[in-house]
Formats: structure tokens, sequence, C-alpha cells
């Protein structure tokens, strides 16, 4: 028999619902993440399931996580740079990107993603002047 309850909090649970009405919405100027999975969410306690929403025309900042995070395309078509190798997606596509690696998403059209990896990340910005601080962006914790 399979063991499917989770302990959260110090608590056994046979598993968790997280409802469309709880997702937790964020917007920055180059996507909208809804956050659907997350330890502060519930029902887990070290993974992260987000949804990005981008609209035609917008490019993520170039950045890296200190974890490995997994990016499948729902709707749309985008491009993944993961270092110096351009990744053309199109629906049902997926990119796994290894924990430190410095990558760019964009979409010319319009794109829709759900991206899933561990709930302790850090993210950070890079620019010709350097990498900035490490943060946990309010979509995965």
């Amino acid at each position: 028999m399979i063991d499917n309850h989770i302990v959260y909090q110090g608590v056994d649970m046979p598993g968790a619902k997280i409802a469309r009405s709880d997702h937790r919405i964020t917007e920055t100027p180059n996507a909208l993440m809804a956050t659907l999975a997350s330890p502060t969410h519930g029902g887990t306690s070290t993974l992260s399931l987000w949804r990005v929403t981008m609209r035609a025309a917008q490019r993520g900042p170039r950045h890296a996580f200190d974890v490995e995070q997994a990016w499948h395309l729902l709707v749309g078509a985008a491009t993944i740079t993961v270092e110096a190798e351009t990744f053309a997606l199109r629906v049902g596509d997926t990119v796994v990107i290894p924990a430190g690696c410095r990558r760019q998403v964009s979409t010319d059209s319009g794109a829709e993603f759900v991206v899933t990896g561990p709930a302790d990340g850090r993210a950070v910005t890079i620019s010709a002047e350097g990498a900035g601080e490490p943060i946990a962006p309010a979509w995965i914790v």
C-alpha cells in the first residue's frame, strides 16, 4: 500500500487541496506569478509549484537560482536562455535548469508556464554590474 500522507508542521495529513481561489498572485513588470503550492500555502514543506503568465513582448531579468527548477510551457511560445544556450519552446516542452545557471525567459507572443522547484531557493539578478543580493521570491515561499 502506498502511504500518501503528508506531515506538515507536525500534523499527519492525507494530502492537501489548494483551491484556485486561494492561489497567491504576484505581479512584476515581467510576468504574473500564481503560487499553486508552497510551504506557506500549506500541503508541502519543501516544494513550490507556480504558474507564470507572460504577455506578448515580455522578457524576464537575467538571473540565477541556487536550486534546480523545471519549466513546462502550457500556452504560447517562448525562449529560455540558460547560460549560452537558447531553447525555443512550444506548448508541451519542458526545460530543466540546473542550480546556479544564469537564465532569462522571454516571449514574443505571450506564454504560460507551470514551474516547480525547491521552496528554499534564492534568486539573484545578474547585470553588467554583477550579481545582486539573493532574495526569496514571494511566489515560491
